[in-house]
């Protein structure tokens, strides 16, 4: 069974095109499943919208979760659509999104770390001045989110756990402690990472790298498949090469989720 998790579409403002366009796009490909997972609002501002290139707004995302109810039982019979959210995660206002998630049917929530020590990730402007000193700091701060985000019980999926690696020369040198640590509380928790090929296009290999799957394989630490799409066309993109990958390292199953329930799939 071939499943894609990790997709967006217009509203985030940073993806293209409708959530049906992504769909169909996977039915092409002849995935058995899609999940729709475009970034959350940020609820605890104040403004509606306050980072329009970044999350949807607040008042968005009542209409996103509607079209994606509809386009699931629109589309039954052809491919299974899941409702998701990929979701920031703040230590001060966690509550409040998972009071708001409750409200809806959703089948699964991604959480990521997106912004660290109060840079976004993303924004190489930031991070690529800072010095040694400062690099070894944040690095403590982007871990310790991550298993903040896994602890909270909110997430199912915890999304490319490994994002900082362009910043660090020798990333498992410098935070392979940290990651082993981050992947003994997955396995604490029971929280599943996501395999996430996004990063392939950009010349960063695939996210987490292998080394990071090694020590998640080695603590029982289950994972699950998102091409993190930005376009329709990346539907399911490096599926193949991926479950290749997770197989030579001892992986037999990948897991996905309806009614935030797990589904193990075989591989």
């Amino acid at each position: 069974m071939k499943f894609d998790l990790h997709t967006h579409h217009h509203r985030c403002g940073h993806a293209v095109d409708e959530i049906e366009s992504y769909i169909r796009s996977a039915i092409d490909l002849g995935l058995s499943a899609i999940g729709i997972s475009d970034h959350s609002p940020y609820f605890a501002a104040e403004e509606d919208h306050p980072s329009p290139g970044l999350a949807m707004a607040k008042s968005e995302f009542p209409k996103y979760i509607e079209e994606v109810v509809r386009l699931k039982k629109q589309y039954e019979g052809k491919i299974e659509v899941l409702v998701g959210v990929e979701s920031d995660y703040f230590t001060d206002s966690i509550k409040l999104y998972a009071d708001i998630y409750r409200k809806y049917p959703i089948d699964y929530l991604i959480g990521s770390i997106h912004i660290s020590g109060g840079k976004h990730i993303s924004d190489r402007g930031l991070w690529t001045v800072l010095d040694e000193e400062q690099l070894e700091l944040e690095k403590f701060i982007y871990f310790d989110l991550l298993q903040q985000a896994a602890k909270s019980g909110v997430f199912q999926i915890i999304g490319h756990m490994d994002l900082v690696r362009r910043y660090y020369k020798d990333f498992m040198q410098s935070c392979g402690p940290l990651v082993e640590q981050t992947m003994q509380v997955f396995a604490e928790t029971g929280a599943v990472y996501e395999v996430n090929t996004s990063g392939i296009e950009r010349g960063e290999g695939i996210n987490p790298c292998r080394e990071v799957l090694e020590i998640a394989s080695h603590y029982g630490v289950k994972v699950t498949f998102g091409s993190d799409s930005h376009r329709p066309m990346r539907v399911g993109e490096h599926w193949d090469s991926t479950i290749t990958l997770l197989k030579q390292l001892g992986y037999k199953e990948l897991i996905m989720f309806r009614n935030l329930k797990p589904v193990s799939i075989s591989i």
